[in-house]
């Protein structure tokens, strides 16, 4: 094979959401790498919820928009199979930015190498932007006590999932809020949360409150939505609101208003957002602060995995409706 297919963004999304509307598929020739290049083969690609902001043009966001006609932005992992750069061999798996692409090259700037003993899947549900993002957010943004009590929203999530785990081992309780009965399963049943909220059947006000009796001292915001409000008016004198996602309102003519600031003054409560990118420099830091958690055996997770470069779209639709279940991948 001498050619290999890319997806190039190439509209901005509308009232119409996320569709085949926004992108451009071509074939092109499978490049060279120059003198300190790699050439990767990518193997495995994420899809998350900030790609929705990427396609945006907003020029104020944490990270510039994806360009018109220029390869769409995401994280994922392959391997080397060309180099001429000294610190990447050929078989060396790597993960870092690639975008929707079945070949990228690269000069190794933002790519990491995977270790032998972890495989593709977990480097990406884990150790990639997911772990880091909840480390970041939940150790030092949410600066947890034992104890404690942490809400967090989109907690089947692979960032959500992640926070709740590091909580339990922490000895804090931890409630989840979830789109499905089976993901309210999965994160009580499978990954020990102390219990779960379906905000799309559960009787929200009543439910909240009888599963934090001593109300909230984190709340770690991914998502939005109606609920917030609710967790925001529970929430502990001195507590702490680490907002990391809004997924409900990322698709809205017109986004939920946020809460009253009253509430704030009276509980001085901290609340603060964040962006990876802001961080990518502490990285080494964060895996050390994740790693151990890892290793004694407190961090499941689950992949909900497609095939072919050609369902990305697809796996992102799925993703915005919450129909995925664990970290969304497509595998090339």
């Amino acid at each position: 094979m001498t050619d290999y297919t890319r997806i190039l963004l190439t509209a901005r999304p509308d009232k119409r959401g996320i569709g085949d509307y926004l992108f451009t598929r071509e074939r092109v020739a499978i490049p060279s790498p120059a003198e300190g290049e790699i050439l990767v083969k990518q193997t495995h690609m994420s899809l998350d919820p900030a790609m929705l902001g990427w396609m945006s043009p907003d020029t104020e966001s944490y990270i510039p928009p994806v360009q018109l006609g220029e390869v769409m932005r995401s994280s994922g992992a392959g391997e080397v199979v060309e180099s001429n750069h000294p610190n990447f061999n050929v078989g060396d798996r790597v993960m870092g930015m690639m975008g929707w692409t079945e070949y990228a090259v690269s000069n190794g700037k933002g790519l990491n190498k995977i270790q032998d003993s972890i495989s593709t899947e977990m480097a990406l549900c884990i150790f990639a932007l997911p772990g880091l993002t909840a480390t970041q957010g939940y150790l030092n943004v949410g600066k947890p006590k034992a104890g404690e009590t942490l809400v967090v929203t989109g907690a089947a999530s692979s960032v959500g999932s992640i926070v709740g785990q590091m909580a339990k081992a922490d000895g804090l309780r931890v409630i989840g809020v979830v789109g499905s009965d089976e993901k309210a399963k999965w994160i009580v049943e499978e990954l020990g949360f102390d219990g779960a909220i379906n905000y799309k059947s559960d009787d929200l006000a009543d439910k909240l409150a009888a599963l934090t009796p001593d109300k909230i001292d984190i709340f770690f915001e991914n998502t939005g939505g109606p609920i917030q409000q609710l967790i925001y008016q529970r929430m502990n004198t001195h507590g702490r609101i680490v907002v990391c996602g809004m997924i409900a309102d990322y698709l809205s003519a017109t986004p939920a208003p946020g809460p009253n600031w009253i509430n704030m003054i009276k509980k001085r409560l901290t609340i603060q957002g964040f962006a990876m990118p802001d961080h990518f420099h502490e990285v080494p830091k964060l895996l050390g602060q994740l790693t151990p958690y890892v290793m004694q055996g407190k961090i499941k997770y689950r992949a909900h995995t497609i095939e072919g470069l050609d369902q990305a779209v697809n796996g992102l639709q799925m993703l915005f409706n919450g129909d995925n279940q664990g970290k969304m991948l497509v595998k090339l």
